[in-house]
């Protein structure tokens, strides 16, 4: 039997809500965060699925690096709930760099 993906692909352009950057598509993958200031938005549960009901700004407080890369390390300024995504190949790395230093609790 196939294990059903928790991960919609929503790979489309945006306006950043926090800087206003104009955010292309990423083409490789969903984009779900702000290369330039790296802010996010609460909109799912599961990867892409836009269940939350939430809305709040997912604002990245720390870095790690994982199996698959670099993950930016938010937390919603709402709700407070804690969540990670991969670091995209255009993220703005310097901003990323900075996030590497941050305690995480």
């Amino acid at each position: 039997m196939l294990k059903s993906s928790r991960f919609t692909v929503i790979d489309e352009p945006f306006t950043c809500l926090v800087c206003g950057a104009e955010i292309p598509a990423l083409e490789y993958t969903a984009r779900d965060h702000c290369n330039q200031c790296l802010f996010s938005l609460h909109a799912d549960e599961n990867p892409g699925d836009r269940q939350s009901g939430c809305g709040g700004l997912l604002e990245p407080v720390g870095a790690e690096q994982g199996k698959k890369g670099v993950k930016i390390i938010y937390k919603c300024r709402k709700c407070g709930k804690r969540k990670k995504n991969i670091a995209a190949k255009d993220d703005d790395i310097e901003m990323i760099i900075k996030l590497f230093g941050n305690p995480v609790m």
